[in-house]
């Protein structure tokens, strides 16, 4: 318990402290006009109230990443807790707020134009491509998994393809219901309903605290248990747990998700709260979570403890989804009937609802390279239509397959985010004349997530297999090389942009 307390502490200080930091050192304008007011146009940029805004941004950005995620990082061990609470704070808070603010600068564009900006043409063409398969993968996860659930709270017809079997009845209705929320205006669904799917998942990570904390404190994960590795399935605690808990701790997805709500604060003193805010809740979550799943299996009975619970029931349970499973007992034991409903419920219209903004994002990341205007329904239904077909093929692709290679997509993107980000901060202390060292709070991140990135893409299964083969070392050194030189390409911008500063 004192670990849980300790760390929710840390979050909550987090948010107060360095986020006010990070705040300070962007350089905040009140009044300065944002985009909703400046470009209002009734369906993409539309001023909402900032309360709003921060539950509908909570929603967008907590999908099953900080629940599903974190309970499959605590198989890791404690360090879970260590990386949701540190990844949250000096990662995935930072990065959340700058893709936020950055765009609400930049006049509401979307991600890739926001890192094109600052990493040249070549990067912004790289990161169209790479956001829209990204989307495209989230959006075909986030379809598949609630549809799933749902299908088995009622027997639905299915449908077969090869080796797919899908819950076709269910597939269809939250297909239909994402065409809907992806063309309609941003005040007219998703702002009107999402802040009470936001506040049901809330309450739902409220109810597993309370009890978990009131009833089964005693028998929680602890950092005195030890730092090591606690997977039995061979794969090394790092990268693999810093990509395993994403979005409870850091998600490249929450940048793509972030300019949609840019478009609709009406002052840039929202941003904190909003961006940043809306992280440490997810963060706050994902801690929930990952304490629920490492404390309700135990059994001291049967001389298991904690993780060792978690453990045993993942191996009678091989080949299932283990998460859902979790998320199934947890709710239904704890929170009884309702609750447990309400639970499942909030589980469900999570994805959802990050689904469809999701393809929202997606829409008008097009939109913004072809220059199309938004206003036409018609013009929406254009770039949308395509995005959908693309969704529905996808469905019948593995649903484990799709995720894996979203987990590291996801993560890349965060990657280049932090590096754009560590370009506008020190451009920014250029303008200004002071030189500050306020882009350290990106700079650092940024390095820590590139040598995540790279060195997963070597050492996971759905990679080039290097823990399989014994070759982990070298994994480690080429994303160590690669770190580096991504460092040293850097200090040779930064350099050049010296004398610049003294034409000045």
């Amino acid at each position: 318990m004192i670990t849980f307390i300790l760390s929710l502490i840390a979050l909550v200080l987090g948010y107060v402290l360095y986020g006010a930091l990070v705040e300070r050192v962007f350089g905040i304008d009140e009044h300065r006009a944002t985009p909703a007011l400046s470009k209002t146009d009734g369906v993409d940029y539309v001023p909402m109230s900032g309360w709003r805004i921060f539950l509908v941004q909570f929603l967008n950005i907590a999908g099953l990443g900080p629940i599903f995620g974190a309970i499959m990082g605590i198989f890791f061990g404690p360090a879970a807790f260590l990386w949701i609470v540190f990844g949250t704070i000096f990662a995935g808070g930072v990065h959340d707020y700058l893709s936020g603010m950055m765009s609400v600068r930049k006049g509401g564009v979307s991600l890739p134009d926001i890192i094109g900006e600052e990493l040249g043409s070549g990067v912004k063409l790289f990161m169209r491509i790479l956001s829209l398969v990204l989307l495209i993968l989230l959006t075909t996860t986030f379809l598949s998994g609630p549809a799933t659930l749902l299908q088995g709270l009622k027997a639905l017809p299915s449908l077969t393809l090869g080796s797919s079997t899908m819950p076709l009845v269910w597939v269809l209705i939250i297909f239909a219901y994402y065409v809907f929320a992806t063309i309609l205006p941003v005040d007219k669904l998703i702002g009107r309903f999402y802040p009470l799917f936001g506040a049901v998942l809330l309450f739902m990570g409220f109810g597993i605290m309370v009890v978990m904390l009131g009833w089964h404190s005693g028998e929680m994960p602890e950092l005195t248990d030890g730092l090591h590795n606690r997977q039995t399935n061979g794969l090394p605690l790092f990268p693999m747990m810093f990509v395993s808990i994403a979005c409870g701790a850091i998600s490249g997805f929450h940048g793509t998700q972030s300019p949609l709500m840019a478009r609709c604060v009406t002052s840039e003193k929202q941003g904190r709260r909003i961006f940043y805010g809306a992280m440490v809740a997810e963060g706050i979550l994902a801690l929930i979570w990952a304490a629920a799943a490492g404390t309700f299996f135990a059994d001291p009975e049967q001389g298991l403890y904690g993780i060792d619970g978690l453990q045993a029931f993942a191996a009678e349970h091989k080949g299932e989804n283990i998460a859902a499973l979790v998320v199934d007992r947890v709710s239904r034991s704890w929170l009884g009937t309702v609750g447990g409903l309400l639970a499942i419920i909030g589980v469900i219209a999570a994805p959802i609802t990050s689904g469809d903004t999701a393809l929202r994002s997606a829409r008008l990341i097009v939109a913004d390279f072809m220059k199309l205007d938004q206003r036409q329904i018609i013009k929406r239904l254009s770039i949308a239509l395509p995005l959908f077909v693309a969704v529905f093929c996808m469905v019948f692709v593995d649903f484990n397959i799709v995720w894996r290679y979203f987990a590291w997509t996801n993560q890349t993107l965060a990657v280049f985010t932090l590096w754009a980000g560590t370009v506008f901060l020190f451009k920014q202390g250029i303008s200004s004349g002071k030189m500050t060292y306020g882009y350290l709070i990106s700079l650092i991140p940024a390095l820590f997530m590139t040598m995540v990135s790279v060195s997963y893409i070597f050492i996971a299964p759905e990679g080039f297999k290097f823990a399989a083969k014994g070759w982990s070392l070298w994994a480690y050194l080429i994303a160590a090389a690669v770190t580096i030189g991504a460092m040293c390409l850097f200090c040779l911008w930064a350099k050049k942009q010296q004398p610049n500063r003294l034409k000045q």
